[in-house]
């Protein structure tokens, strides 16, 4: 990181270059395109929290999180989940802190909303995010949704 990142709500100004972000080749089959998750978060905008990370005046990442959400998975009466819905690192950008900040930034959003808990989804596999979401924190549930495993992260323990 050059400078301190930060996140961004997408405009009017910067909306063309996030849906231009780029994953390294072969990461796109464990996470949607910026443009996708730009079109759920206008269709879920009581649940969606879109945010573009920069570093000075680069674009380096793309992060979403949903608040207040039910799994399918946990059925009519399942437990509310807050957690991260997207995460993409521009390729150029990876290894450099910016999914971890991405990820510390959903969790305090999520403590500022009073949550106690964050909950993410992925797709496992070779080359999949799920070293770095461990890495993070985060625990297998034993549960999934749809293709993808449930990990939670207590956070209400010390970091």
């Amino acid at each position: 990181m050059n400078s301190s990142p930060r996140l961004e709500k997408a405009t009017p100004d910067n909306v063309l270059d996030a849906c231009r972000l780029r994953v390294r080749p072969g990461q796109e089959r464990f996470v949607s395109p910026v443009a996708q998750s730009l079109a759920e978060a206008y269709v879920h905008p009581d649940t969606a929290w879109p945010r573009l990370v920069y570093d000075g005046d680069r674009l380096v990442g793309f992060v979403m999180a949903f608040f207040d959400v039910r799994f399918d998975a946990d059925g009519p009466g399942g437990p509310l989940r807050s957690g991260l819905w997207r995460l993409a690192v521009a390729a150029g950008e990876q290894g450099r802190g910016y999914g971890r900040f991405a990820v510390e930034a959903v969790c305090e959003e999520i403590r500022r909303r009073g949550g106690t808990h964050a909950t993410v989804t992925w797709k496992q596999g070779e080359g999949g995010p799920e070293p770095f979401y461990l890495r993070l924190g985060f625990r297998l549930t034993g549960g999934t949704s749809g293709d993808q495993v449930i990990g939670e992260r207590d956070l209400t323990a010390a970091s």
